[in-house]
């Protein structure tokens, strides 16, 4: 975790400064990720980037979509648990939950730009700061309550039974690897890094400001994800839940849990809509170079809102916004695995938007000439988050085919 945090610390860097071409204070902007490439590298690798980083963003959709039904099962499960007074296993389908979430997501989607989100990123931060600090308290509590710390340094015991079955050497490995995964999607923010630089007012430059407040939010993110991952692990060792506040390793205090999943699922309204702003952008400024005559596309109709002041209505942004919502939710509840869909995440755009094109950049910009000991440095780092990532999206696989022998679409219950 500690590895992941200081690459991404490094690359996130080198691509703050791949904001504007040339010179990093006076020179030409490059409002998205998918720009800063074009201007910079050019040819091929531009279609390729924004291949990865859109397919990218339509995933996390999906993931986020799958984690906030997750939680809001989890606030209803420990309710039905509590009254129960443990007797009912309180089982339910995830579908309604995430067409409810999807109808949210409809909504906000409305939202016409990236920088008028803002306001849901500052809540949705408050919201992580919350249940992280739920789950970290309970962990220690639970700690103490044990009077020892279970588990080991080698992880997982083999021949451990758990509701997948019993763990194997072979599924040790598989579990290892996709948790590298997991790891490096808790990381990803790299992917719409440029984005969020375009919305950073000057003086001073994009770029000082943009790595002062990624070196801020990685070391406080880092210390909460050790924090969480190792009370988390040392508290229920080998029986430790895929999510610590949704797994029912805690019951009690079942309002205490309600708060942080309700928490989660505010966060993930907000952090889809982070996300998925960049995808909206391209889709709609393609489509307005397309058919700039078309009225159904360009058209734009006011519609006074009490209280609010005026929204702008365009009718190919409410169809195509819509569009995408049904269908990330559609698409989470045939594949409902979270885990296994955060460790593909994490596996496939790590190292293309994380390491590759921020080093790529960065070497072409600064004129960094071929087998220096600098590019030789950027590029074994390259190479080695590559391996990593290869290895990751093998064991994500792995999973999401364990998990398939069991599957019936749109009947998971948890």
């Amino acid at each position: 975790m500690f590895l992941f945090a200081v690459v991404n610390l490094y690359t996130s860097n080198l691509l703050t400064q791949c904001y504007r071409t040339g010179d990093s204070v006076n020179g030409h902007r490059n409002y998205t990720y998918m720009e800063a490439v074009k201007s910079i590298l050019g040819g091929k690798k531009v279609k390729l980037c924004g291949l990865i980083q859109y397919i990218n963003l339509f995933g996390v959709a999906i993931g986020y979509t799958i984690a906030a039904s997750v939680s809001m099962m989890a606030i209803k499960r420990s309710n039905c648990y509590h009254s129960s007074h443990g007797k009912d296993p309180c089982h339910m389908s995830s579908n309604g939950y995430m067409i409810t979430f999807g109808i949210a997501e409809v909504i906000f989607s409305q939202i016409p730009d990236f920088d008028q989100v803002w306001w849901l990123s500052i809540v949705a931060a408050i919201m992580s700061f919350t249940y992280s600090s739920v789950g970290l308290s309970l962990g220690v509590a639970k700690v103490a309550e044990n009077k020892t710390f279970k588990g080991s340094l080698m992880g997982i015991s083999i021949g451990t039974v758990t509701q997948a079955g019993t763990v194997t050497s072979t599924q040790k490995i598989w579990r290892s690897l996709q948790a590298l995964g997991a790891m490096a999607f808790a990381y990803s923010f790299s992917i719409i890094l440029i984005e969020i630089q375009d919305t950073i007012k000057s003086p001073p430059a994009e770029h000082k400001t943009m790595r002062k407040a990624t070196t801020l939010s990685i070391a406080v993110t880092t210390v909460f994800y050790l924090l969480c991952g190792c009370m988390g692990y040392a508290a229920f060792g080998d029986n430790a839940p895929g999510n610590l506040l949704t797994g029912f390793g805690f019951y009690n205090p079942y309002w205490l849990l309600d708060i942080a999943n309700l928490a989660i699922v505010i966060h993930l309204v907000g952090a889809y809509q982070v996300f998925s702003q960049p995808l909206f952008a391209f889709v709609e400024k393609w489509s307005v170079r397309k058919w700039p005559k078309s009225n159904f596309v360009t058209a734009e109709y006011d519609i006074p809102i009490p209280c609010f002041g005026v929204y702008q209505l365009n009718f190919f942004r409410l169809v195509w916004r819509t569009i995408f919502v049904l269908l990330t939710t559609l698409i989470a509840m045939l594949m409902p695995f979270f885990n296994d869909v955060v460790g593909i995440l994490g596996a496939f755009g790590f190292w293309p938007l994380t390491v590759y094109f921020p080093i790529d950049m960065y070497i072409s910009q600064k004129k960094i000439g071929r087998w220096t000991s600098r590019w030789i440095g950027l590029q074994l780092l390259s190479v080695s988050c590559l391996i990593i990532s290869l290895l990751a999206a093998v064991g994500s696989m792995a999973g999401v085919v364990l998990d398939l022998k069991t599957y019936k679409p749109f009947k998971t219950s948890y």
